[in-house]
Formats: C-alpha cells, structure tokens, sequence
C-alpha cells in the first residue's frame, strides 16, 4: 500500500518540492550560543619548588603519565594481572559505562528532534445521518477511506533552539564519557594501593612473627637463668609481656591481611587466588619513574578537568536556548494521500489530497522566558567556577605529590640507617646480657626501639611506592583514551 501511495504522491502538484526546498534552507539556520574561548587557568604555569620538591628538569627524559600506559608503568605482573581482572569485573566501573551510554541515548533522543517525524496513516469511517439532518437526495449513509503521508507538527529550527539544547546534550556526553575515563583512573590506582597495603601488612605480619620468635627464645633463655636463680623474677615477667605484645601483634596482622584481601577482591569483582597475592614489599616491583611535564598545563588534560569543561560548553550551549527562545517558532504540519468514498477508489485518478499548515509563534511577553535566560548565565557562572576549581584542585593534588616525591627518599634512607644502628645496639645489648654486664632492661629497651624502627621502615617503603601510583593517577595516568575521549579533546 506505501509503494500506491508513493506513486500517487508523485502524480500530485509539485508543492512537495517546494516544500522540501524550504526545508533544507531552514534547518541551515542560525544558532544564538555565545562564542566559547577557553578560560585561563587559574593557577601558575610553572609547578611548586623549594626544599620539598623534586627538581623537575631532571625528570624531562622520563614519559609523562598520559604518554605511559598502566601496563607499562606497573611492572610487577600480579599486580597487571589483578588490574585487567577488575577492568573487566568491577561494578563502578561498569555503572561508569552505563551512564556513558545513557548520556549517549539521551543525546540521541536531543538530536532527533531536528529532524521531521514523517508517518503513513491509512484510515476509514462509515456514518449514517438523522433523516431530518439530511439533505433531500442525499443519502444517509456516508463512508469515506483516506490514506495520508505527512509531517505532524514540526518544529524548524531557524533560530537553532533545539540545536543549541543538542549542543548542550553532546557536552552531557562527553562529559560522562570523561566521568568514565575518571573511575577507571581512580579504580587502577585504588587496586595498586590496595595491593601495596596488602603486601607491607603481609610484611609487618612475617616481622611480628620473627619478632614472636625471637622475643620467645629471649624469654626461654631468661626462664632458664631464672631457674638457676641468676635472672630475677622482674625480668621474666618483662620477657613475658614482650612475648604477649608479639602475639598482639600477629593477630593484629593477619586480621589487616585478610581485610586487605577482601578489598581488594571487591575492586576486583572476583575471588583472587593466592598465587596473585604478594609475600611482602619487597617482592614487589616499584612503577616506572614519570616526569610531571613542563608545567602545569599538563594537567588541563586530566579527565575531570576535561570533564568540567565539556560542562562549561553545555552551559554556553543552554544560553544559545534560552536566547532562542525570544525569537519566533516556526512549526509545520503537512500532509499528501488520497480520499475516496469507496476503498477500491482509493488510488484512482482525481482523488489525491494535500495540505500544508505552517505556524508561527511570536512570543510577546512572557516573563518566563526572561528567567529562562537569567537562570542560564547563572547556570554558566557556576560551571566556569567549577571548572576553574577543578583545575586548582588538580593543581594541589600534583603540588602535594611532587612534595613527597622530593622528600620520601630522604625519609626512607634515614630509617635504614635508624633500622641498622638499633640493630646493631640490640645486638650489642643481648651480647652484654647474656655475658652478665648488663641487666634484662637494655635489652628490652633495644628490642623495642629495633621493632619500631623496622615498623617505621615498611611504612615509608609503603609511601614511596604508593607516592609513585598517586603520582600517576593526579596526572591523569590510567585512563584509556578511547575515540570518543581524544575527538572530544580537540574540541
């Protein structure tokens, strides 16, 4: 029936023709959004120095981190291993994919209503009239079939308001797409330092356990001196409490370590087996060393920087809508069929129909409106701040990495050298306890401050290496740049 129809169309008038001329020279309209220019950074160009900081030219040979892939920057193979499986598994990252596709429907359902809705209606009615309501000659009983094809109430953008609200759903797009591009940075990071925690709370478990060991050998040794009565009671009872503190200790790790793992299979959507897990810190390769760039423009490539600014485009784009909205509404309704009396008519020659109704609304005075367009210059207000925060924010968080980069060397090279002279004093105070110059004590006191100190070296190790992956992650490393992602960094 569509291909009579199409055939009937065609013998009628040409005003379709017209008609579809005028459509293609309205929808080249123009638009009422404001010229963008990106806003200047509200922070200095070149990063933080002093004492705390790194000397950054002697970072220039190594990549940046939007140069460097998270699989290349984590060297250690578990830990790539448990990444990729989380990429694939974690549900915040898949609600981060959904939402992208939402976003994507949505500017989808935006941008069709530039175009006509064209629909093929076939129809029939059949009707009998009241003989005092009838013309004499007339019959009474009427029928009438229709078959129309047509455009139902189109609104053409001349002024480019429906254009300017697709605009603004492209911008919604695209920052979503860099909202994912975000949780996926935050999620391989959050994997690496989670894998980090696990291994130095495995580490500070196999210490409590050397420790139990040592501090039971030192109290079987004073029980025996006491039982020939050359250690006092005193100090059996102070060897007792290091065995018990020991035992704490332990407990208290194993239970961190067992956390730990249930974090990190939770980023990992999945049970992991043991042999992915680590020993200790030191069996875990350290990340590649990265530069910070040249200055801090870097950072305006960061995806929530990005992010911010698609929405900053959107706002420029609701004010190009609400602009619009003073200028006249065109809308047209057409339609081209044919009508007979008789089904079998309904194609026959003389019986084509068409209309065509176009309308235009001038808005006078509607206070509406002007709120509409007060409400989207606020609305671009608070984007601009929001996008000139991000970046300051974006700034601190690379300002503060750079700080312990350039300091946690220092920190770490000093506990070593803490570790070994407490070492060296317990070693030196056993050796006089058990020769008999020295009381139990000095030996408590060393093996106190040795413990402490051999604490305090796993947790600066922990630093620097988890310094490392947040040092990649506030410069926008492990995010994949997608098609979308990188056409969206040109705009």
């Amino acid at each position: 029936m569509l291909i009579k129809i199409l055939r009937e169309i065609k013998k009628m008038n040409r005003h379709s023709l017209f008609l579809a001329s005028g459509i293609i020279l309205l929808m080249g309209g123009c638009t009422m959004i404001p010229h963008y220019s990106r806003p200047e950074a509200p922070v200095p160009a070149d990063w933080p120095e002093g004492s705390a900081y790194p000397d950054t030219t002697l970072l220039q040979e190594a990549p940046t981190a939007m140069d460097l892939e998270w699989q290349e920057f984590y060297t250690d193979p578990k830990l790539r291993t448990i990444i990729e499986i989380a990429l694939d598994n974690n549900r915040d990252l898949r609600l981060a994919a959904l939402n992208v596709e939402r976003a994507k429907t949505l500017y989808g359902v935006q941008q069709a209503d530039l175009l006509p809705a064209v629909n093929a209606i076939g129809g029939g009615s059949k009707q009998r009239t009241a003989t005092d309501l009838t013309t004499p000659g007339q019959p009474r009983t009427t029928k009438q079939f229709y078959a129309n094809f047509g455009i139902a109430a189109w609104e053409i953008d001349f002024f480019g308001y429906i254009r300017s609200l697709e605009e603004q759903a492209l911008q919604e797009y695209l920052a979503t797409d860099q909202a994912r591009r975000s949780a996926q940075i935050l999620l391989v990071s959050e994997v690496a330092r989670v894998y980090l925690n696990l291994a130095a709370n495995q580490e500070n478990l196999n210490l409590a356990q050397s420790t139990l060991k040592t501090q039971k050998g030192t109290y079987d040794l004073i029980r025996k001196r006491y039982d020939v009565e050359i250690a006092s009671e005193l100090d059996l009872h102070r060897a007792q409490t290091q065995v018990d503190a020991a035992q704490v200790d332990v407990v208290r790790y194993t239970q961190l370590v067992a956390q730990s793992h249930n974090a990190l299979n939770l980023l990992a959507g999945d049970a992991l087996p043991d042999n992915l897990l680590p020993a200790d810190l030191a069996s875990v390769n350290s990340p590649k060393d990265i530069s910070p760039g040249l200055s801090s423009e870097v950072l305006l490539r960061r995806p929530d920087i990005i992010a911010a600014e698609h929405q900053l485009k959107g706002a420029h784009a609701f004010i190009g809508a609400a602009r619009a909205a003073f200028f006249p509404r065109i809308s047209l309704t057409t339609t081209l069929g044919t009508a007979s009396d008789e089904l079998s008519g309904l194609f026959s020659a003389g019986n084509g129909t068409w209309s065509f109704a176009p309308q235009i609304v001038m808005p006078i005075f509607d206070a509406r409106t002007w709120a509409a367009y007060r409400v989207s210059k606020s609305a671009q207000q608070i984007a601009l701040t929001q996008y000139e925060k991000t970046i300051q924010t974006a700034f601190r968080e690379i300002a503060d990495a750079l700080a312990v980069r350039g300091t946690v060397d220092q920190q770490v090279a000093a506990q070593q050298s803490i570790v070994q002279s407490t070492q060296t004093i317990y070693e030196l105070s056993m050796n006089r306890f058990t020769n008999g110059i020295d009381s139990y004590l000095s030996v408590l006191d060393a093996q106190r401050s040795l413990y402490g100190a051999q604490q305090g070296l796993i947790s600066l190790q922990l630093a620097k290496l988890t310094s490392k992956v947040r040092f990649y992650a506030v410069l926008g490393g492990g995010g994949e740049y997608l098609e979308l992602s990188e056409a969206s960094e040109k705009q």
